[in-house]
C-alpha cells in the first residue's frame, strides 16, 4: 500500500463580489428588458426612486423600437427545396463544424408598442375542429391527447406506441395502436393541411391528396407518385433515377417538383407564429455617419434618472437624533441598508452604461469603414480579445455585451456579435475578415448555373483565383455557416 501524505498547493482564484455579479447581470440585460429590471428594484427598495415626470415615465416604456428578424447580412436565397432541409437526410461526401453620453428621447419621438395577439392558438384551433367531429367520449379523449402531442410545426411528436402507453398510465384508457391511428386519421383531415403528420413524407402526401380532391385544374398524380414511391431519390435530388424508374418526362418531373415545392413543410408554423406577439428589438446604440466621421449615441430611453429617496434620507437623520435604543438601532440599520442598496444599484446602472458605451465605441472605431459604407467586405478581422484589450475589460464582459446588444445604423440594425470574425491572410499578405470569404462564396452560389451548381472543390478554386488559398474543408465550413446546402441539394432541373 502506497504512502499517503499531505501537501499544500498555492492557487490563485478570482472570486467575484456580489456587486460584480450584479453588474454582469445588468450588462447582459437588453435595453428592452432594462426598464422592467429597474421597476423590480424600485418595488423591492423604497429608498430608490426615479424622477416622476412625463419624460421619465416614458423612459420606462418601450420606444424607438425596430423590428428585427435576424442578423443583417445573412439573408440567403437558395433553391426552394432548402426549406425542407431540416427534415431531409443530408448525408453526402461534400458534407463537412448613462445618460452621461446621450439620451435619444424627445417629445416628438414616435412611440411603438408590441401588439398583443388575440388570435386563437394553434392547439386551441385543433381542439375546436375536434369538437365539431362529435366523436364519442373515448375517441374525444384520445384525440385531445394526440393534439397535445402535436408540436408547433404541426407534427406528431410522440410515436403511436408511446401514446398508447401514456393513455393507459395517465388516464386509464386501454387503447390499441389501431384505434389511435383511426383518431389520428381524423385529425389529419383538419386545417391547416398536413397537420398531424408523423414525418415530412407523410406531411407532403396529406397536402397533395387534399389538393387532388379540391383542385380540379391541376393533376397531382405525378407529385403523389414521387413522394409515395421515389421519396429517397427526391430528397437526394436524383432526378435522372426518378425519370428512369417512373417513366415521366423531364417536363412532367419538373411540373411535379414545382407542385411539391409549393407545399408547406411546417403546416403548423404559420398559425403558431401568429399566436405569439411580434418580436421587437430596441437598439442599444445608434451610429450616425457625417461624411467620414461617426457619431455614437447610447439609447437611454429605458434608463430613467435614479436617485436615493429624500424621505429615506430625512428618516435616517431623524432616527439618528433619537435615543440609542435597540428599536432605534434596528430602524437605523434597516434604513441605512436600503439607502446603501439604492446607491449601489445607481452606481451599477452607471457602470453598465459606461461599459456599453466604451465597448461600442471601440467596435465602431475598429469597423469605421463599414459604418461609413455599409459594405460587409470592409469589415476587419476582430475578436473579443481585440476589444477587451482596447477598453481594459475582461473578455467575458465584452462577450456579454456582444451577445445581447444591438446597434442601429443607416444600413440596418445589427447584433454586435455580427462585427466579430476571425481573420485570414490573403496571398498578398493582407489580413482580411472571413466575412469577405463568405461573401465571395455567397456571390458564387447566387450566380451559379443551378443545373450544374458549384462543388466545394470548385468554390475553393474560385477563392484561390481571387487570392485566398484555403483548404476545401475550410470552404465547406464557411458554406455551412452561411447555411448553403451542398451542391447536390442546390441542383435544379
Amino acid at each position: 500500500m502506497g504512502k499517503q501524505s499531505l501537501s499544500q498547493i498555492q492557487k490563485l482564484q478570482q472570486n467575484l463580489s456580489p456587486q460584480q455579479i450584479q453588474l454582469m447581470q445588468l450588462i447582459q440585460v437588453p435595453t428592452m428588458e432594462l426598464a422592467m429590471r429597474i421597476k423590480e428594484e424600485i418595488e423591492t427598495n423604497p429608498a430608490l426612486e426615479f424622477d416622476d415626470n412625463d419624460s421619465d415615465e416614458d423612459n420606462l416604456n418601450n420606444d424607438n423600437v425596430d423590428t428585427f428578424d435576424d442578423e443583417q447580412g445573412d439573408d440567403e436565397h437558395y433553391d426552394p427545396l432548402s426549406d425542407f432541409d431540416d427534415y431531409l437526410n443530408d448525408d453526402d461526401e461534400d458534407d463537412a463544424a448613462y445618460k452621461r453620453y446621450a439620451n435619444n428621447s424627445s417629445p416628438d419621438d414616435e412611440h411603438y408598442e408590441a401588439p398583443i395577439s388575440n388570435e386563437t392558438s394553434f392547439q386551441d384551433s385543433l381542439l375546436e375542429q375536434l369538437a365539431f367531429r362529435k366523436l364519442d367520449e373515448r375517441k374525444q379523449k384520445i384525440g385531445e391527447y394526440i393534439i397535445g402531442n402535436i408540436d408547433d410545426s404541426g407534427y406528431l411528436s410522440r410515436p403511436i406506441s408511446g401514446i398508447s402507453d401514456d393513455l393507459i398510465f395517465s388516464q386509464n384508457i386501454d387503447v390499441s395502436d389501431e384505434e389511435i391511428r383511426e383518431v389520428l386519421d381524423v385529425i389529419k383531415e383538419f386545417d391547416p393541411a398536413g397537420v398531424g403528420a408523423e414525418n415530412l413524407r407523410d406531411c407532403l402526401l396529406i397536402q397533395l391528396k387534399r389538393l387532388e380532391d379540391e383542385d380540379f385544374e391541376e393533376d397531382y398524380e405525378n407529385a403523389i407518385n414521387i413522394i409515395e414511391n421515389f421519396y429517397t431519390d427526391f430528397t437526394q435530388k436524383h432526378y435522372d433515377k426518378i425519370i428512369a424508374k417512373s417513366g415521366m418526362t423531364e417536363d412532367e418531373l419538373k411540373t411535379a417538383i414545382d407542385q411539391i415545392l409549393k407545399l408547406n413543410p411546417k403546416p403548423g408554423g404559420t398559425m403558431s407564429a401568429s399566436s405569439h406577439s411580434t418580436n421587437y428589438v430596441i437598439p442599444d446604440f445608434t451610429v450616425i455617419s457625417n461624411g467620414d466621421s461617426l457619431e455614437l449615441s447610447l439609447n437611454s430611453r429605458n434608463t430613467p434618472d435614479l436617485h436615493v429617496s429624500k424621505d429615506y434620507k430625512e428618516m435616517l437623520a431623524e432616527y439618528a437624533k433619537k435615543k440609542n435604543t435597540r428599536e432605534n438601532r434596528e430602524a437605523v440599520a434597516f434604513i441605512k441598508n436600503k439607502i446603501d442598496s439604492a446607491k449601489t444599484f445607481i452606481d451599477l446602472i452607471n457602470q453598465r452604461q459606461n461599459t456599453l458605451y466604451v465597448t461600442m465605441k471601440a467596435i465602431m472605431e475598429k469597423q469605421h469603414d463599414f459604418f461609413i459604407t455599409g459594405d460587409e467586405s470592409k469589415l476587419k478581422p476582430m475578436i473579443l480579445k481585440d476589444i477587451a484589450s482596447v477598453v481594459g475589460l475582461d473578455i467575458s464582459t465584452i462577450s456579454r455585451v456582444a451577445n445581447s446588444k444591438y446597434v442601429q445604423t443607416a444600413f440596418g440594425t445589427y447584433k454586435l456579435k455580427f462585427f466579430f470574425s476571425e481573420g485570414i491572410m490573403s496571398d498578398e499578405g493582407e489580413e482580411v475578415s472571413t466575412r469577405k470569404i463568405k461573401q465571395i462564396i455567397k456571390e458564387c452560389v447566387d450566380n451559379e448555373d443551378k443545373k450544374n451548381p458549384l462543388t466545394d472543390d470548385e468554390l475553393t478554386a474560385v477563392l484561390k483565383e481571387k487570392g485566398f488559398t484555403i483548404a476545401r474543408r475550410t470552404t465547406a465550413k464557411y458554406r455551412e455557416q452561411l447555411e448553403i446546402p451542398v451542391s447536390r441539394l442546390r441542383k435544379e432541373l
